[in-house]
């Protein structure tokens, strides 16, 4: 009876993978100290594939299905030492499964800001965050390149790998679209697949297909989005020097009415926005032409305005170096800054 018990042990007459958990990619089946035996039977269920190995070379593939293992439905191992009897001898081999079910809702994300090239703000530190789905498509390919000789590899040893990959090719996804930062940021789906489309290849090289790619979210830094902000005031405003004063004299009213009238620290916030004492001097003149307007009185003329006050040179100069600040954080573009000094250059005394 131990004898028969012994001899049931070393043969195996069905193979299958009842796959009773999620999250595995690759399962061994339990050969040590057991053969096949001729004849015997292979099951491979819906959203599997197996792989043969013998003596370290992948010797065929079979796809979902039930399979009788003889030389007719292994012609592949025929070529190959002690697989040319005819089967008519136990044979060993080493049988592999694969899941080829979508491995769905796998996150990805920027654990710290990646620098990115835009055309609208030069460099700029990006943080993005989302989710992608795929699956083995090429198991031989992903047994030689991945898995190996394991006896079970799962999503959980392949999401460290892949999470690269997806990081490392954000730049290269964002400069192949061409599409601007803040375009990207309101259509997340056209970002998604550039990065899927570049992605594509290199999950292919491992024996993999990405199914699917989210972008759910996409956002700078704080200190970035405060420029960032400023730039989109300064887009509202346009190049009219005027109106340019009035909206930087506006962001500075609420931090003077925080600080109580007093000065310090808040003044020299609210300076700062605008560019400085000298930068305000010009503001408040500006403002005042803007807010002055003639109010006729019983059909009579509007009294003259007076002309315009000319600007100190060194206050000129004050000007031109703050917004030269301000045109290289990126708030101030090229021709806005050109265009703002010519107009201070005309107000020299």
């Amino acid at each position: 009876m131990a004898l028969m018990d012994f001899i049931k042990k070393q043969f195996i007459d069905i193979l299958q993978w009842t796959e009773d958990s999620d999250g595995t990619l690759a399962w061994r089946f339990p050969m040590e100290g057991m053969e096949i035996q001729n004849g015997a039977t292979l099951v491979v269920r819906a959203s599997q594939m197996a792989v043969f190995v013998n003596e370290g070379q992948v010797a065929d593939v079979f796809g979902p299905g039930t399979y009788k293992l003889t030389t007719q439905t292994l012609p592949v191992l025929t070529y190959l030492r002690n697989w040319d009897k005819l089967f008519q001898s136990p044979f060993k081999s080493d049988v592999y499964f694969f899941s080829t079910r979508q491995q769905v809702d796998q996150k990805w994300g920027t654990p710290q800001p990646i620098t990115i090239r835009d055309k609208d703000f030069g460099a700029v530190r990006l943080r993005a965050f989302g989710n992608y789905a795929y699956r083995v498509a090429d198991p031989k390919l992903f047994h030689t390149e991945i898995s190996g000789t394991r006896g079970e590899y799962t999503v959980a040893d392949l999401d460290g790998q892949l999470r690269g990959l997806v990081l490392q090719n954000i730049s290269s996804a964002i400069a192949a679209s061409g599409v601007p930062f803040l375009d990207l940021a309101a259509n997340q789906v056209m970002f998604a697949d550039a990065l899927a489309q570049t992605l594509q290849p290199a999950f292919e090289r491992i024996g993999l297909k990405l199914e699917g790619m989210t972008v759910q979210s996409l956002s700078l830094p704080e200190e970035l989005q405060k420029v960032m902000d400023q730039k989109i005031g300064m887009g509202m405003v346009g190049n009219d020097m005027g109106r340019f004063m009035q909206y930087q004299t506006a962001q500075a009213i609420p931090k003077f009415a925080e600080g109580g009238g007093q000065g310090g620290g808040v003044a020299g916030d609210a300076m700062g926005l605008g560019a400085g004492v000298a930068l305000g001097q010009v503001l408040a003149q500006n403002l005042q032409q803007g807010l002055q307007q003639p109010q006729p009185q019983g059909g009579a003329p509007a009294a003259p305005q007076p002309a315009p006050v000319g600007v100190r040179p060194e206050e000129v100069m004050a000007t031109l170096e703050k917004l030269g600040e301000l045109k290289a954080k990126g708030i101030l573009t090229q021709d806005e800054f050109d265009a703002k000094k010519a107009e201070l250059l005309k107000k020299l005394v």
